[in-house]
């Protein structure tokens, strides 16, 4: 009897080590997903953290304004006689910094305004739809209470020409002349036959939870201007890079690319006023489609009959401002010359 309980204990301990081994890789897996769980939940205090460092280590260059309960940001430079207000593309994460460059120049015989929306650079974000009546809406209330007076010179890159369409037509005598950098107009999509893109809900996430700060630390080339050494001072850069990590795709830059189709929709028929000027500017290399259609061709039946509207091709990237500005300088002074006395 003795002999037959030593024989079930040992069974008894083979079969428990057995049922053990059977379910060990379902226990390393589980903690293999605890640890990945803990991980991303440090990772995202640390990114939290390291936002509310760089808020105070760099805060706002331009001026804040109250927008509907929320902050906007107002950058300012320049004491000419005509205001540029320029307004950002889709995505672009801290536009006073991204035009700096470009500021500068013109600066130097203009007064020029940079509207950073929100959900970019300096600027709050908003739970209201990212549609072109708001986005206008916010960008005009933001000019008064900076106390900056129109008629405006705006200066739409890329997606922002649809909301200077808009912005002339609804309020033309607000509105003095259009200078566009390679700008998004509403009638392109339908003249190159193109559908309207859109971003998944879940990049929303992507700021907030600390993914593009770690984007950021593992290419932060990707997040920087496409320019000469020395175009951007190390600040702006430094600067730029940290913004970057606060806003990356926040939800108000996915909402603003969903409303891109809502948007057109509601400006494709719009024309800026005959009487107008209009420059725009666009890059040489730009593809042509099978039937001869390119962004000169689209421009040149955006034109008005103003005597000053024309278009200019430039070497460089879709982002023109941060190579060409000194070209684009000069021709945006010209431009303004030509009408400036009428």
């Amino acid at each position: 009897m003795v002999l037959w309980n030593k024989k079930e204990r040992r069974t008894q301990e083979v079969m428990r080590k057995n049922k053990k081994k059977k379910f060990r890789p379902w226990i390393i897996l589980r903690n293999i997903v605890l640890a990945l769980i803990a991980a991303f939940a440090i990772w995202v205090i640390f990114s939290n953290i390291m936002t509310a460092l760089e808020q105070k280590k760099y805060p706002p260059i331009g001026e804040l304004v109250e927008v509907d309960g929320k902050n906007m940001h107002i950058y300012t430079k320049g004491d000419g006689d005509n205001t540029i207000v320029l307004l950002s593309g889709l995505g672009t994460a801290a536009p006073a910094l991204d035009f700096e460059p470009l500021i500068n120049e013109m600066a130097k015989k203009n007064k020029v305004v940079v509207v950073e929306l929100f959900g970019y650079g300096w600027s709050d974000i908003t739970n209201k739809e990212r549609t072109v009546e708001n986005i206008v809406g916010e960008i005009r209330v933001a000019l008064k209470k900076s106390d900056i007076k129109g008629p405006y010179i705006l200066m739409p890159h890329s997606i922002s020409g649809i909301y200077s369409m808009y912005f002339a037509n609804t309020y033309p005598e607000e509105v003095k002349a259009i200078i566009g950098i390679d700008p998004t107009l509403p009638q392109a999509l339908e003249y190159f036959g193109e559908t309207s893109p859109t971003m998944p809900k879940c990049l929303s996430y992507v700021a907030p939870t600390g993914i593009a700060r770690l984007a950021l630390y593992i290419s932060p080339e990707s997040f920087l201007p496409i320019a000469d050494d020395g175009s951007y001072s190390e600040e702006n850069l430094k600067m730029t890079k940290a913004i970057s990590a606060w806003k990356g795709y926040n939800k108000n830059v996915v909402n603003e690319a969903n409303n891109i189709k809502n948007n057109i929709n509601k400006t494709v028929d719009m024309k800026f006023p005959s009487n107008m000027p209009v420059l725009l500017s666009t890059t040489k290399e730009d593809k042509v489609t099978e039937d001869g259609k390119n962004n000169v061709t689209f421009y040149e039946t955006q034109l008005t009959n103003s005597p000053a509207s024309k278009i200019v091709t430039l070497q460089g990237h879709h982002y023109l401002h941060w190579t060409r500005y000194k070209e684009m300088s000069k021709e945006i002074n010209k431009f303004i010359e030509s009408f400036a006395g009428d």
